[in-house]
This record gives structure tokens, sequence and C-alpha cells, in this order.
């Protein structure tokens, strides 16, 4: 199982996902989670039509699984620096390369330790 996990480390609300994937690979050795910005490639790291990614989602208050891309807001795209990890997975899927995508989405205000125990919890059952 591959986990695509997203965040910048220099920004405190954007950085929690990054922060427990030490603990998650101890948790699951089995398991690669790899690191990844949103500018690089991610159509190579498409398997089968399907991709996993850990990712802080702005908006929600617990851990959760999103499957519908549809439901990340997109804002205007004015330069390619509005070109976000939620514009790139639906420009996959419309061009047929994505057809299925699980994120695990993590809260900007929880606590580090709680965010690794639900997100241990959510992976267990994949």
């Amino acid at each position: 199982m591959k986990i695509l996990v997203f965040g910048n480390p220099l920004e405190e609300k954007d950085s929690l996902a990054l922060k427990i994937v030490p603990r998650l690979r101890k948790e699951f050795p089995q398991a690669e989670f790899k690191e990844f910005d949103p500018t690089e490639n991610l159509e190579a790291e498409i398997k089968d039509g399907k991709l996993r990614i850990l990712d802080v989602v702005q908006g929600i208050n617990q851990v959760m699984v999103i499957k519908d891309i549809e439901q990340l807001k997109q804002d205007k795209i004015y330069s390619m620096h509005d070109f976000d990890l939620g514009f790139n997975l639906k420009l996959l899927k419309k061009i047929g390369k994505l057809k299925e995508v699980e994120i695990i989405g993590v809260p900007q205000e929880m606590r580090e330790k709680e965010v690794f125990e639900e997100v241990r919890k959510t992976l267990s059952k994949f």
C-alpha cells in the first residue's frame, strides 16, 4: 500500500500529516508513505487508476476519508501557482487517468497525538 503524504513543513497548519509519518512508518512497515509535493508528477503515482493520499483538510473537525473529489473546494485559477492538489485530481479524473481516490483528511486544529491515533485506526481498515 502506497500513501502519498502532502503538506508544508514550514507552515504549522499544513504540516500535521507530515509530522505523523515517522510513527506511521513504524506502525505500518509494509506500507510506503511517500512525502509528495503537488507540483510533482502526480500521474506517475497512479497505479491501476487509484491513489491514496494523506493531507490536512481545512474545515473538518475529525479525521475522515474523502472519496468524492467533487467535494474539494476549488478556487479560480489565475496562474500556475493556483494549480493545487484538488485541481490536479479533478484534471486526472477528467482525462481518465484517475478512477478512484481516497484522501485521508486530517483536521488543521487537532492535536498530533489524536491525529496519529485516528489515522492509525483508519489505515488499519485498508
